[in-house]
């Protein structure tokens, strides 16, 4: 089964909390490339602190999601147990909600800029992980993302 089967399997599911973590893998594409390309923003400073926080999401993303990544990457334990509280659906759409409304507030400083996609992503993903815990189901992390075993059977 390739990797396109296997996102075309978990699409059916219509489990939100897949959909939330596709979701997220799209933020981190967007929230790194709009971390950047605002982080020389020179006129700007506050713009500047907005793209950091955009680069840290970024990262936080990225472990989050990719659970082999936490056992293949060198981190710290303190940061291993920050991630791993965001293993249910309610505190992953809360962490998501943080990281959008973060990128809600560079609006008010003065002019809108592209870190309101960010925003926008974020607060989408936000929503499929809150449906997921508002319906009841469980948190499901993709195969293709190394969820489901993947992740265990590699120490």
């Amino acid at each position: 089964m390739g990797f396109a089967d296997t996102l075309k399997e978990e699409m059916k599911t219509r489990n939100f909390s897949i959909y939330g973590q596709w979701t997220g893998i799209l933020c981190i594409f967007l929230t790194f490339a709009l971390g950047v390309a605002n982080f020389f923003n020179i006129f700007r400073p506050l713009i500047i602190l907005f793209a950091v926080f955009c680069l840290v999401s970024t990262f936080v993303i990225i472990f989050m999601e990719i659970p082999l990544l936490l056992r293949i990457c060198p981190t710290s334990p303190k940061f291993d147990a920050f991630i791993r509280k965001f293993e249910t659906n309610y505190m992953r759409a809360a962490l998501y909600l943080a990281m959008s409304l973060i990128q809600w507030f560079s609006l008010f400083t003065g002019r809108p800029t592209s870190l309101i996609a960010a925003a926008v992503f974020l607060l989408i993903a936000a929503i499929f992980y809150a449906l997921a815990g508002v319906k009841g189901q469980a948190f499901q992390g993709s195969k293709a993302l190394g969820g489901a075993g993947v992740a265990q059977m590699i120490i």
